[in-house]
């Protein structure tokens, strides 16, 4: 019998089985809580410092305080991979705002929920190239800065789900999301990058994204290949009328744009850029000083 998978919740391991939380926890209720997708590759945690930082930053923006310090929540994500033996893995981080009353006022909540979730991932790294996906720019507009801004990665993803369904009820692999000015956003749970005339650009902050740590690794790809990448405001037609188009993410790494709403974006096929920035990333991805080892930390234990 194979065994079942250990999952990390409020300070012990349990089984996937018994890895629950009350229903009266405002994180099912209300949607109040964050979360952060981590991946691991060949045994170390990509990009961990940088996700658990964002994780914090969410938490304080919505006043959550976290249960347990930094260095001890990095320890529980190494401890959940050590004892499920993963090497290659998604993780899942979340935290709620915890049990509370049938209300809004999280006052009753006294205690924050935390549990880390990981599982064995295969990458797309490597391959012969990315994956090619067809898009459509969705109806359902981004969250503006003013509102449940998509900076905090928080567990109300109503807004991308909505615009999820919209492109797969178009038989679409995901869809644009624009903000509230009619600029492009970046797509459901991934950043957007466009490529027109050997220039890279991506939406700027101001249109509402999320601060994404795969975003950030790509402007800095783009900075040491010699590419121009320039983050600023982009509109629906740049976007389609431009050379190439990819996106990138913790859990979908980076995917090339074949079409956008039936419009064929350059060759309708991988761009020259984007698959050379694809290459670099696999590169990256397993280089030891981007990542956090995890099983170099065996004496500690949680």
């Amino acid at each position: 019998m194979m065994k079942e998978p250990l999952v990390y919740v409020n300070g012990k391991f349990v089984g996937r089985s018994a890895a629950v939380v009350s229903v009266f926890d405002h994180g099912l209720l209300y949607g109040d809580g964050v979360f952060e997708g981590i991946r691991a590759y060949g045994g170390n945690v990509f990009q961990l410092d940088a996700h658990i930082g964002r994780l914090y930053d969410s938490a304080k923006y919505i006043q959550l305080e976290m249960p347990m310090p930094r260095d001890e929540l990095v320890e529980a994500v190494l401890a959940t991979l050590r004892k499920n033996q993963l090497r290659d893995a998604y993780i899942r981080v979340v935290v709620t705002r915890g049990t509370g009353d049938l209300g809004i006022d999280p006052s009753s909540c006294k205690r924050a929920t935390i549990f880390v979730i990981a599982e064995p991932a295969v990458s797309i790294l490597g391959s012969k190239g990315p994956k090619l996906h067809n898009l459509v720019i969705a109806s359902v507009r981004r969250d503006s800065v003013d509102a449940t801004s998509h900076e905090v990665k928080s567990l109300n993803y109503l807004n991308s789900v909505m615009a999820r369904l919209e492109a797969t009820n178009a038989k679409a692999n995901d869809a644009i999301m624009l903000d509230s000015r009619g600029f492009v956003s970046e797509a459901s749970a991934t950043n957007v990058f466009m490529v027109k005339e050997k220039k890279v650009s991506t939406p700027a902050t101001s249109a509402g994204i999320l601060h994404g740590i795969t975003r950030a690794v790509i402007i800095r790809l783009c900075s040491d290949l010699g590419f121009d990448v320039t983050e600023r405001d982009v509109t629906p037609f740049e976007l389609l009328t431009s050379d190439e188009v990819f996106l990138a993410g913790t859990k979908g790494e980076i995917v090339a744009i074949g079409s956008i709403s039936g419009k064929r974006i350059g060759s309708g096929g991988v761009g020259p850029m984007t698959r050379r920035l694809y290459q670099e990333f696999a590169r990256f991805v397993q280089r030891k000083d981007q990542g956090t080892p995890i099983y170099e930390a065996e004496s500690v234990r949680i």
